[in-house]
């Protein structure tokens, strides 16, 4: 037996100094983006894809953006903890893959290792695509940036 879920996240652009996190990799000189926990939009999508995928609810029922214990946490180890739960309930991650629509900075150069961090939190094979926006709408105002995910889980 297998499941689909699909995710959705996207965050505006920090007015602070915080650090730039997509994917599990640090981007020195770009401003990151607003969040409760270290804003990883990528991550953040692949998490919610998880859940949907195995009924387990999503990412703003298991770390509330409203609770002390996940103000500036790593998405990597929220991921880790999706991914136990995941195993927990019998299923296991065939892939996932996951488009983020960005123009600044680009992804094709660090575009392996998101992918790499990604798959080991994950627990299976998680690919990114980075897309630009052409100048199209808010992401093209350079509002923010959005990332889309999908991951099929098989039943152990």
């Amino acid at each position: 037996m297998m499941r689909v879920g699909q995710g959705y996240d996207a965050h505006s652009w920090a007015d602070d100094d915080r650090p730039l996190v997509i994917g599990g990799v640090h981007f020195p000189g770009h401003r990151g983006l607003a969040g409760h926990s270290d804003a990883d939009v990528i991550t953040h999508a692949v998490i919610d894809a998880m859940l949907g995928a195995a009924g387990l609810g999503d990412i703003g029922q298991l770390f509330p953006d409203t609770g002390k214990e996940f103000h500036g946490a790593d998405s990597l180890e929220m991921l880790r903890r999706v991914a136990k739960m995941v195993d927990d309930a019998g299923w296991t991650l065939a892939n996932a893959d996951c488009t983020v629509i960005i123009d600044q900075p680009q992804i094709a150069p660090v575009k392996d290792e998101m992918e790499s961090n990604l798959s080991n939190a994950a627990g299976g094979a998680v690919t990114v695509c980075g897309k630009r926006t052409e100048g199209i709408g808010a992401l093209g105002r350079g509002e923010g940036v959005v990332a889309i995910a999908v991951a099929l889980l098989e039943r152990k």
